[in-house]
């Protein structure tokens, strides 16, 4: 008996130990992309105004780094929070932790040298070289082009300084350790040729992040077999639950039926200032989705969207948008 015993003990105490060197070894070793790179950007006139239009219209940085106002209908920006940051994605929200967007403005960049952002931005690795949760699309960003991603620096310099200490964010175990794998070297691509619709437009969904919420995820892995087709759910205040649609052709269920004018007709009805966005009472349907944001988007880029969206494989499923949660 006592043998029996001390060899449990002995099999425990291995295990332990095992578990404790894998431990200390995936902080050690990860994450894996190398040093940020010693670049300084020459900013021009043209790359902050390229950089303005990707981080307010297509990649949606303001989106998760200012503030939204909830109480009206899509949640459009509060004006003077731009890059602040402060916004809790939480277990609500189906997520594994806290995670909390950054304050992107110069009171908390200023510090930061290009390479640092640069990194951050397509490899999901910060300043202290720590990982990114990858809610922060920078699996996407890193397959943007090289220039594209240099003018959304150029324009985050541009931005009002605003002094907010965001907390840091707090991954449920085992995802504080998960993450750590998760950011890999980027793979930057030019931008396709504006002529070949198809790819421009393949680009712009890519930059734009549609994969994130409008592809089906189980277990933290997106359904490739599912791209584009909707269904995933959100919760947001109210308890109500949210799903994006199924965008992809398919008849009737997803946007099969819409031609391309309509589709670049739905985003530009959401343009501010002309569009009031209406107050929404609690419990009420409202959406994630920063159409707002979006509609900044030009006629072009959103026709582009729609020629690519048009050659993705159509999938049967419809999907219903709003409900309430349980209580």
């Amino acid at each position: 008996m006592k043998k029996s015993i001390r060899i449990f003990s002995f099999i425990l105490a291995f295990l332990f130990v095992g578990a404790l060197a894998g431990y200390m070894y995936i902080l050690k070793a990860y994450p894996k992309v190398g040093n940020a790179p010693d670049i300084k950007i020459t900013v021009t006139p043209e790359m902050v105004k390229r950089g303005e239009y990707l981080f307010h219209n297509v990649c949606a940085c303001a989106d998760c780094h200012s503030t939204r106002d909830y109480g009206k209908y899509t949640g459009p920006l509060v004006p003077g929070t731009i890059g602040k940051g402060g916004f809790e994605f939480n277990e609500d929200l189906g997520l594994p932790g806290k995670f909390y967007a950054k304050n992107i403005t110069p009171a908390n960049l200023s510090n930061w040298t290009d390479g640092e952002i640069f990194r951050a931005i397509t490899e999901g690795v910060d300043k202290n070289d720590e990982p990114i949760f990858p809610l922060m699309p920078y699996l996407a960003f890193g397959k943007m082009s090289k220039d594209d991603i240099y003018a959304i620096i150029a324009y985050v310099r541009t931005l009002r300084p605003i002094e907010n200490n965001v907390s840091a964010s707090n991954p449920s175990f085992p995802m504080n350790l998960i993450m750590r794998t998760i950011p890999q070297k980027n793979d930057l691509q030019p931008i396709p040729d504006k002529n070949n619709s198809i790819e421009y437009g393949k680009y712009l969904v890519n930059a734009a992040g549609c994969n994130d919420c409008h592809t089906p995820q189980e277990k933290g892995e997106f359904k490739t077999d599912k791209y584009l087709s909707g269904g995933q759910e959100f919760k947001l205040p109210g308890n109500i639950i949210v799903r994006p649609a199924n965008i992809t052709p398919h008849r009737p269920t997803g946007i099969g039926d819409w031609t391309k004018e309509q589709f670049i007709k739905k985003f530009k009805s959401y343009k501010e200032p002309e569009y009031k966005a209406p107050d929404v009472k609690e419990g009420s349907f409202n959406t994630f989705m920063p159409w707002t944001f979006f509609a900044g988007m030009s006629e072009e880029d959103l026709g582009a969207i729609y020629d690519y969206l048009m050659t993705v494989k159509p999938i049967n499923n419809a999907v219903v948008k709003f409900e309430k949660g349980k209580e």
